[in-house]
């Protein structure tokens, strides 16, 4: 096959238009369902291109779902049909979204926020800069970093211990980030700027959702970041995720039946366990939650984690997600919630797009936090509402004050504004890159035991211990 692709210099990234025009023709029938692509090294001749140009398009389109590559066959198209409807007008693909800042009615005097960089949905990061960025971050890290994986103690920090860390140590624990690089003159100075004359007003009630102007920027870093279509109306802010999963039942009812992928988020499930929802652990394959057993569970909810899923690592790809959005709008009462609880750190290709921007039906209820990104203790989450849930979030929940300090909100929203967060997300993506890289360097040693799942993204990798096939006897 030849692929009669139109490459213009000067503009978008080689291997972008490469992208771009492979999952148009995918998505529009002209590549059918099971045809074999070019190989990266004849179509890079054809277009006179890289060969690594080729295999970053591919990649990218294999991590959404658009392509299958088979063991020494090939890559193959996917099949999409008949699911294209479900797609939300303003979705424009993650290949670029539209940056209309007029939809969220930023506060007067606010500045734009510039996300650049490797982080953005709109835009790839060039290959070169993502290595010399690695390089930058340093060899001494790697050195040191090396030495201490290789010691034989490990802190055990699952029973919340608060004994300072030995320095030879590396915590593997999951509730904690690197803070080794966090902003505190910045944080400081934006805290002290804020508390001058004028800032009687943060010591008030304020707005039950939370900080307009938080809520503002909050809802145009998400169209730039993750290509989720809002308003700061439909944003809900909250102190952590755990509250705002709780606030479901106050506007969702109670009778209600959870489908939760098994296995799933452990504090998620106990917390729908006790709102005393009806949860149903659903069985995930390498794509993600099983949807042909929604109906026959009777689930009227479900609850994912599309863009690295935990504790297995899975990237819902196009076609699983939208067979979730086909489900969802087939009955009126049907909701998906989105936990997109980690999706600022991908390493490899550019983050995929929210569930919640492909949703046109208004079905999808997302949620995200800063306590990943930023600092467990700053305790900020946000859930996005679809638009029809807003007049029954208000006339139930409308007497709740906020949970989070107007002080903390209003600092988030400065560090928002004025670039500090994407410069400190700069920072800490290609800091956990080294570590991920490093990581998988010296797990290579347990592949003949271990299945290493989860690479590529995200803050933790899943080791699958393989079990030899059983026996005539069932051994």
């Amino acid at each position: 096959m030849e692929l009669n692709i139109q490459l213009q210099q000067g503009g978008k990234h080689l291997y972008e238009q490469i992208y771009e025009y492979i999952r148009d023709e995918i998505r529009r029938g002209e590549l059918l369902a099971g045809e074999k692509l070019p190989s990266s090294r004849s179509l890079a001749s054809f277009l006179r291109v890289s060969r690594s140009t080729v295999e970053l398009a591919y990649e990218q389109l294999t991590l959404e779902g658009y392509i299958e590559p088979r063991k020494n066959s090939g890559c193959y198209v996917c099949g999409i049909e008949h699911l294209e409807t479900f797609a939300q007008p303003g979705y424009e693909s993650a290949a670029g979204f539209r940056d209309d800042r007029n939809r969220y009615h930023l506060p007067a005097g606010a500045s734009d926020i510039t996300l650049r960089g490797n982080h953005t949905a709109g835009s790839f990061s060039s290959a070169q800069s993502e290595k010399t960025a690695a390089e930058t971050s340093g060899n001494v890290f790697r050195d040191q970093f090396s030495a201490r994986i290789s010691g034989d103690r490990l802190k055990d920090n699952l029973s919340g211990s608060d004994e300072k860390a030995d320095s030879n140590v590396i915590d593997f624990s999951l509730r904690d980030i690197d803070m080794t690089a966090f902003p505190y003159a910045t944080w400081r100075r934006i805290l002290r700027g804020l508390m001058g004359p004028g800032s009687a007003d943060m010591f008030g009630r304020g707005d039950p959702q939370g900080d307009p102007q938080l809520r503002a920027t909050i809802a145009h870093y998400l169209h730039r970041s993750r290509g989720v279509v809002c308003s700061p109306e439909q944003v809900i802010i909250g102190a952590g995720n755990d509250y705002l999963l709780m606030l479901l039942r106050f506007f969702l009812g109670d009778a209600r039946t959870v489908a939760m992928e098994n296995p799933t988020y452990l504090r998620a499930y106990r917390i729908m366990k006790a709102l005393e929802y009806d949860v149903r652990c659903i069985p995930a394959d390498e794509n993600g939650m099983n949807t042909a057993l929604l109906e026959q569970e009777g689930c009227d909810l479900a609850y994912v984690m599309p863009a690295h899923q935990f504790p297995m690592g899975t990237v819902m790809p196009y076609t699983r997600r939208m067979e979730l959005l086909r489900w969802a709008g087939s009955q009126p009462d049907r909701y998906i919630i989105e936990d997109d609880y980690d999706s600022e750190f991908q390493y490899r290709g550019r983050p995929i797009p929210a569930l919640q921007s492909m949703d046109a039906a208004g079905k999808v209820i997302y949620f995200g936090t800063f306590s990943k990104s930023i600092a467990p203790s700053i305790r900020v989450g946000y859930m996005v509402l679809p638009e029809k849930l807003l007049p029954v979030f208000r006339g139930k929940c409308s007497f709740l004050s906020s949970t989070v300090s107007r002080v903390d909100q209003r600092v988030l929203n400065e560090f928002l504004q004025e670039g500090y967060f994407e410069r400190h997300l700069s920072r800490m993506r290609n800091r956990y890159r080294e570590k991920h890289d490093l990581l998988l360097q010296h797990l290579s040693a347990l592949e003949k035991d271990y299945i290493i799942g989860g690479a590529g993204a995200g803050l933790h990798l899943l080791l699958t211990e393989k079990r030899p096939c059983p026996d005539a006897a069932g051994r």
